[in-house]
């Protein structure tokens, strides 16, 4: 279906649902193709960089640049697949997220409930904790002692957020993720059969090509594509304009459609991100598999323009750490001071 822009500017925030609802349906050729593009250049660059091994280390290091970015592209399949967009069966989203869980360090099920929690309560102040980057209002703040701001704004810090706070995250957390007062059986399940699965791989390669050289290769890749996962992440919902409300005032179409970015990125990064910059469209209607994305905007001109960021427009947005609720917008820690 072709509309205009003009049809689509009077579309009211809740007749998206309706309107997206007709993207939701996948291809399982398309799924399959997409998953073997990906998995066989991740397998390729992978050997490629321990290959580069015998040449230079430094070559090495730039090849596992796109084999991070081919490892958060298996993340993006991964999320699809938690969203239940990747395949039309359950058994098949599931199990396939399992597997691809092993590779990303990401106990599948547990991450699929937070995720869960996070789209049913994004721009939330009453629900905030589960799946976001934590974000506390102006007042909030004001009201810390000395301690904790101190806290906050290391935890806000770029150097935290997206270099020691990943590694922390899909290194250490994960292997044991909020699952030690837990009395359901499945979050041990996912997060013990991951470790295990990711025991099985790293033995194996180890015991073929030795400690040292599987550790110079996964650990740059493991890495880099933390960090990467992170910032677009952080993007997605971390910029000026976005939206955070109440539990009264909070609605969740507009909080979709407002308070989650467009990020537009070059083809070759929009492709290799599943384009997960889209989020806006993603918020509104989780279940469009990510190849279908592209066709809403080409659709639906109007949502190409909403809370659209360039990359060198979502620098900017490393600075915007509190929420003023009096003026809506996220503000810089001066400007909370005005």
């Amino acid at each position: 279906m072709q509309q205009t822009k003009q049809e689509t500017s009077t579309t009211p925030t809740r007749d998206w649902l309706r309107v997206l609802a007709q993207y939701r349906e996948p291809s399982h050729i398309r799924s399959f193709v997409e998953l073997g593009i990906t998995g066989v250049s991740f397998i390729v660059l992978w050997g490629a960089a321990w290959w580069a091994l015998s040449v230079s280390y430094w070559l090495t290091l730039a090849i596992t640049i796109p084999a991070a970015a081919f490892l958060v592209r298996l993340f993006l399949i991964q999320h699809d697949s938690g969203h239940g967009a990747f395949f039309r069966r359950r058994f098949l989203n599931d199990w396939l997220g399992r597997a691809i869980g092993i590779l990303t360090f990401t106990p599948y099920d547990v991450w699929r409930h937070s995720h869960a929690v996070h789209h049913a309560t994004s721009g939330n102040l009453d629900k905030r904790g589960v799946g976001d980057i934590d974000t506390i209002t102006v007042q909030e703040y004001q009201a810390l002692p000395r301690t904790g701001r101190i806290v906050y704004r290391l935890y806000r810090n770029p150097m935290v957020m997206f270099g020691l706070g990943p590694a922390y995250h899909f290194l250490l957390r994960n292997r044991l993720p909020d699952v030690l007062g837990s009395t359901e059986w499945r979050p041990w399940v996912s997060a013990m059969g991951t470790n295990v699965g990711m025991a099985l791989i790293a033995g194996t390669a180890i015991y073929f090509l030795g400690a040292g050289p599987f550790l110079a290769v996964q650990l740059p890749i493991i890495l880099l594509a933390s960090s990467i996962g992170v910032w677009l992440f952080y993007v997605q919902h971390q910029f000026e304009d976005t939206y955070w409300a109440t539990d009264k005032a909070w609605d969740l179409p507009e909080a979709a459609l407002v308070g989650s970015s467009y990020y537009h990125l070059p083809g070759i990064l929009s492709w290799v991100t599943a384009n997960i910059g889209v989020h806006h469209v993603h918020h509104l209607s989780s279940r469009i598999p990510f190849y279908r994305l592209r066709e809403v905007l080409r659709d639906h001109p109007e949502l190409a323009t909403r809370n659209r960021l360039t990359i060198w427009q979502s620098l900017a947005c490393t600075r915007l750490r509190l929420w003023d609720e009096s003026r809506k917008k996220l503000v810089s820690f001066s400007e909370s001071r005005k």
